[in-house]
């Protein structure tokens, strides 16, 4: 619901930090698995109940995962290959899914043993992460293969809805910030991301018909 909003707040200072990293030896790939490696780190983090260091790790998983796009943008069409900056997209959206899952599960590990947290809401969050993810990377592949792709400047085609990016960047901060209320924060998030899921079904549909 946000992303549009924050792109255009985000994008050019995106651009102007990409255009200063811009050397041989920064590639987008190398952003993006770096981005992993650090998202992954603060999912430990929480596990261990070490809330701002997993907080500070977590906001730089997300500056990073917001680089590697405009350095592979500055790139398309000189030294970088349409081939590989498809590659680069595929890989940037499966270390996004493998971080928000890891973050997921490491608050709930952290704020179970910390707080007696209840695990049930972190569970269906995971549960709406599934279908969201499903429905919109299922949409993304047949709009493609139609001719019906969704061109925002991203790799794959979005469906708008109720909770994106931003929302996921806001929500899983707050965890960190209130850990002692973040199984109660997860169950309404479980909720917003359901109601977005079912969102990009029927949109998806309709689209696609």
């Amino acid at each position: 619901m946000l992303d549009h909003a924050a792109r255009r707040v985000l994008d050019p200072g995106l651009r102007r930090v990409a255009a200063a990293i811009d050397r041989p030896w920064v590639t987008p790939d190398r952003l993006t698995l770096l981005g992993l490696a650090v998202g992954l780190g603060s999912a430990a983090a929480a596990a261990a109940a070490w809330w701002l260091p997993a907080l500070l790790l977590w906001l730089a998983n997300r500056v990073l995962d917001g680089l590697d796009g405009p350095l592979a943008r500055r790139r398309t069409g000189a030294s970088k290959s349409v081939g590989a900056s498809e590659a680069g997209g595929f890989l940037d959206i499966a270390c996004d899914f493998t971080v928000y899952g890891a973050t997921v599960v490491g608050v709930a590990l952290g704020t179970v043993s910390t707080f007696g947290a209840d695990w049930r809401p972190f569970a269906l969050v995971l549960l709406a992460y599934y279908i969201n993810g499903s429905a919109f990377l299922a949409f993304s592949s047949i709009a493609e293969r139609t001719g019906r792709r969704i061109d925002d400047g991203r790799s794959l085609s979005f469906i708008g809805g109720l909770a994106e990016g931003t929302e996921t960047v806001l929500v899983h901060s707050l965890w960190l910030i209130l850990p002692q209320y973040a199984d109660k924060i997860a169950l309404v998030w479980a909720a917003v991301v359901a109601v977005s899921a079912t969102q990009r079904i029927v949109g998806g549909y309709r689209a696609l018909r």
